[in-house]
């Protein structure tokens, strides 16, 4: 009995199955450890979508998985490339970027920031451009994660709040610490500072 030849669509289905796309996402999100809800927040899809797509009852779009990658900080090829195989260079071009608030549920963000390296996988650091808006002390909100953080004033000047005591650091002024530790950022000048900020996992 000859077998019936499958359409376009199911082939095109069959071809991206074999990637595990769904399995990856949700496995990246776990690790991130952002909720369903909070990642349909920064993309603009809903978590029902972001749900099927995960237990592989939908095949993202190229768009879509762009949209994705990018608040993971990955490259789209995270979702398609054998890891173990590729050696890590990327280039990002300025155009490419997206500027991110730092949470997407409030009207006044503590700063804005550029994922500057999302085309890399498997970072051993990451890189952001960050904008902070000027605030009063009472708005600055403490916040706190794993690993150490490196930043590098490049416009303005920005106080940061660490262990209680207040620093200023001006245009080409640099600061490194455990950022496990609480702090806080704003700007202090008369324009919103801007900053290039590198933070790097906990040592195992």
């Amino acid at each position: 009995m000859a077998a019936i030849p499958e359409s376009s669509e199911q082939t095109i289905q069959r071809i991206l199955g074999a990637y595990d796309l769904g399995v990856k996402l949700r496995q990246i999100r776990l690790r991130k450890k952002i909720a369903l809800a909070d990642l349909g927040k920064h993309t603009g899809l809903s978590a029902s979508l972001l749900s099927q797509l995960e237990n592989g009852k939908l095949i993202p779009t190229l768009p879509t998985l762009a949209r994705i990658a990018m608040v993971f900080d990955v490259g789209v090829d995270y979702f398609f490339a054998d890891r173990k195989k590729r050696k890590p260079f990327s280039i990002v071009r300025e155009s490419d970027c997206i500027r991110f608030p730092d949470r997407p549920d409030t009207a006044a963000p503590n700063y804005f920031f550029e994922v500057l390296a999302y085309s890399a996988h498997e970072k051993g650091l990451h890189a952001y451009k960050a904008e902070f808006p000027k605030r009063s002390p009472k708005e600055a909100e403490l916040h706190f994660h794993d690993g150490a953080e490196f930043i590098h004033v490049l416009e303005g000047s920005l106080e940061i709040v660490y262990q209680g005591e207040t620093h200023i650091l001006r245009a080409g002024d640099s600061g490194y610490f455990d950022s496990s530790e609480p702090h806080s950022y704003r700007s202090v000048g008369k324009d919103n500072a801007k900053a290039l900020v590198v933070t790097v996992p906990p040592r195992v």
